[in-house]
């Protein structure tokens, strides 16, 4: 695989020497390739006592743990390799850097452990899905991701935003915010292919991840769910839960005009509804606002659903839905020294 994240633990001596040289020909190892391409890392890690964890899992991406406390997100890249990283430690790589990370050898013990390994029979374990592949960047993305915690509380959402923890730990959003080691609240975005970036927000501070991509933030999906809205950022989605509490409401924002990327996934969170659900377009009390909510009539038009139903909601007397929350009176504030993650 390609230099990126992953340290290149593996290569052999002739390769080191060609790149100190500064020869652009490298030889190729065909045995250690093969390992790296044929051996479902899920495989030999469910070998080795990890177990698959689906509900921390999705499409491109395999989260496993061990009861020893280890956890590791197993991916494909780009150019086939099954690739890993352990949230826990630093340890990163290919199946031969997995080895080594477990069995603390070398590369040529890791050989004649895949060896071994190649020629046993199959766990006996559910088959796993396909994972997409991914380029580097979503791995970059995804390490950091990873390595966030869950915040069911945080001073900034809470002081300055005005959402009430009891949004922010309630089962519709708990784990769709996370915080960073620098406090910064994390919204994740999900594609069809899982994670392709998170916007960050702290004060007077907007970001979007490095190397990724904006695709849709949303809550957490009930069966019994008969609306979904639609609004600019999380913040705002998570504001207009708290102003308007409804049990059966799906929230998703997607931080800003979207690109045609993003309304196509509008398009199939729209298709997904359950029948003669509400569509609602919740953006802000101003003309690109009012552009955003006819994006989303449109997506209603082009999901060809007759049954559903649109709707528009505006602020009241504000230019947004945080900015209306904040003028409720204030909760105890969450003070940065109270434990403010899962």
């Amino acid at each position: 695989m390609g230099t990126g994240d992953f340290p290149q633990g593996d290569i052999g001596l002739a390769d080191f020497e060609a790149r100190a040289a500064g020869r652009k020909e490298v030889s190729v190892d065909f045995e250690l390739e093969k390992f790296k391409t044929d051996i479902d890392i899920r495989l030999y890690a469910a070998s080795q006592g990890f177990q698959l964890s689906r509900k921390d899992s999705w499409a491109g991406s395999a989260v496993m743990k061990h009861p020893n406390g280890d956890k590791i997100v197993i991916k494909r890249d780009s150019d086939s390799h099954w690739v890993y990283f352990s949230v826990k430690t630093d340890s990163s790589g290919s199946i031969i850097d997995l080895v080594k990370h477990l069995h603390g050898c070398s590369v040529g013990v890791a050989r004649k452990e895949l060896r071994a390994f190649l020629c046993l029979p199959s766990p006996a374990l559910p088959p796993y899905p396909p994972l997409m592949k991914v380029v580097k960047d979503r791995i970059r993305v995804e390490r950091a991701y990873a390595r966030m915690q869950i915040a069911l509380r945080h001073p900034y959402l809470e002081n300055e935003r005005g959402i009430p923890r009891e949004i922010l730990a309630s089962r519709r959003f708990a784990g769709r915010v996370r915080i960073d080691a620098r406090g910064n609240a994390c919204f994740p975005h999900f594609d069809a292919d899982g994670l392709s970036g998170f916007e960050i927000k702290n004060h007077e501070f907007t970001g979007f991840s490095t190397g990724g991509t904006k695709a849709i933030w949303s809550s957490h999906i009930e069966s019994g769910d008969n609306r979904i809205a639609f609004c600019e950022s999380a913040i705002d989605a998570l504001s207009l839960a708290a102003l308007e509490p409804d049990e059966r409401t799906r929230y998703a924002s997607i931080g800003g005009r979207p690109s045609p990327a993003q309304r196509q996934l509008i398009r199939a969170a729209i298709a997904v509804m359950p029948e003669s659900s509400i569509v609602a377009a919740a953006m802000d009390a101003d003309a690109a606002g009012r552009e955003l909510c006819e994006i989303i009539r449109e997506a209603v038009r082009l999901a060809g659903r007759h049954d559903l139903r649109f709707e528009i909601r505006e602020p009241q007397d504000f230019k947004d839905f945080n900015d209306q929350l904040r003028q409720r009176p204030r909760v105890q504030p969450c003070r940065p020294e109270e434990p403010s993650v899962a």
